[in-house]
């Protein structure tokens, strides 16, 4: 048996099945949260590139006052 099997089986034996739910619900929403930060982060280095872009853009084609 593996570590994880024994841990079940000990929170089982107990009557804890509460707490492993909790536990289960606690670690698929770190890893939801895990997720969105990533995906925000990546979000965010995107969006600066962009802005960098346009800011090399802007300056190649600004022309003086008219």
């Amino acid at each position: 048996m593996n570590t994880l099997d024994q841990f079940v089986e000990a929170v089982i034996s107990r009557g804890d099945l509460a707490h492993l739910v909790l536990f289960a619900w606690a670690i698929g929403a770190s890893a939801l949260l895990s997720m969105t930060l990533r995906d925000l982060l990546a979000a965010n280095r995107r969006f600066d590139a962009f802005v960098r872009e346009l800011s090399v853009f802007n300056r190649r084609t600004k022309r003086g006052p008219r």
